[in-house]
């Protein structure tokens, strides 16, 4: 979205090479706006263009057991560099996910959470958002704070670095400022764990066996989620065109959370969430599957 190369460059870079197969591949954890329209829409609109070209599509990373490995690790090593005065029932978890305004997507980082706390035996389990959602970070480790826990690890449930990651943690030394007879460590993100590149391996293997279907039961383009009742069938279209690459340009930080609100205006790209949702996206001219 907002480094370099954009996702159209990139298509126009592989075709300009010669390629006539070309595999998209989402680097994000869960479903959200991004997955399910900004880039169903570039893969489309580039297929559609070069139908001599076949564009297949990838799913997101979702809830995978190799994922929970690589989280599992990152908060142990966190406590490592820790003496192990205070026990795991007597410590909080805060997982932390990134926040969108899909509900599916944010539901799904509570399900993380819990499957942590039930595998790793910490006494308590919480999340919090970076952006867009809530709680934030910093009200939710305050909130925190009233459960009386001695030790608080601070993990963030995302792959890579950047102005978020530097947000969570700030936000983490500042309640820690405020509480200091309450151990906080912060945790490192997911990064390129072994089991995160085997996650995408994976996920790249699903698209020639056609397993790459997300799961649509709970997406709120196809089903009527209650709040979000008036997205059911709205077009699927690509946004932020605006702001495409410019975190590179210029030196520009960029640290809004921009919503993510995806008004879903009608384009007329007629690319409706009503397809089934299977994210198969199948053109006459060209193939472009995942979500």
């Amino acid at each position: 979205e907002f480094a370099h190369p954009i996702l159209r460059d990139g298509f126009e870079k592989l075709k300009a090479m010669g390629h006539k197969k070309i595999y998209a591949l989402p680097g994000m954890l869960f479903a959200a706006g991004h997955v399910k329209n900004d880039l169903p829409s570039e893969v489309n609109n580039f297929a559609n263009e070069n139908p001599d070209i076949d564009v297949k599509f990838g799913r997101d990373l979702a809830i995978d057991p190799k994922l929970l490995s690589a989280a599992k690790d990152r908060i142990e090593e966190a406590l490592a560099t820790v003496d192990d005065s205070i026990a795991r029932e007597d410590t909080l978890l805060m997982v932390v996910g990134r926040g969108t305004n899909d509900p599916d997507a944010n539901s799904n980082v509570y399900k993380v959470a819990r499957m942590l706390q039930e595998g790793l035996g910490f006494g308590r389990t919480e999340i919090s958002y970076s952006g867009v959602t809530h709680p934030r970070v910093n009200a939710g480790l305050r909130e925190a704070m009233k459960l009386g826990y001695k030790r608080v690890v601070v993990f963030p449930y995302f792959l890579f670095a950047g102005i978020l990651i530097d947000r969570i943690y700030t936000h983490t030394d500042e309640v820690a400022a405020e509480f200091g007879d309450v151990e906080f460590i912060k945790a490192g993100y997911l990064k390129d764990h072994p089991m995160v590149l085997a996650s995408f391996a994976e996920r790249l293997a699903e698209i020639d066996t056609g397993d790459n279907n997300m799961n649509c039961q709970l997406c709120k383009y196809r089903e009527q989620i209650i709040g979000y009742e008036g997205d059911v069938g709205t077009p699927q279209v690509g946004h932020h065109h605006h702001v495409m690459g410019i975190g590179t340009d210029g030196g520009h930080s960029h640290g809004h959370d921009h919503g993510h609100g995806h008004g879903h205006h009608h384009h007329g790209h007629g690319h409706s969430h009503d397809h089934g949702h299977s994210h198969d996206h199948a053109h006459d001219d060209a193939k472009s599957t995942g979500s």
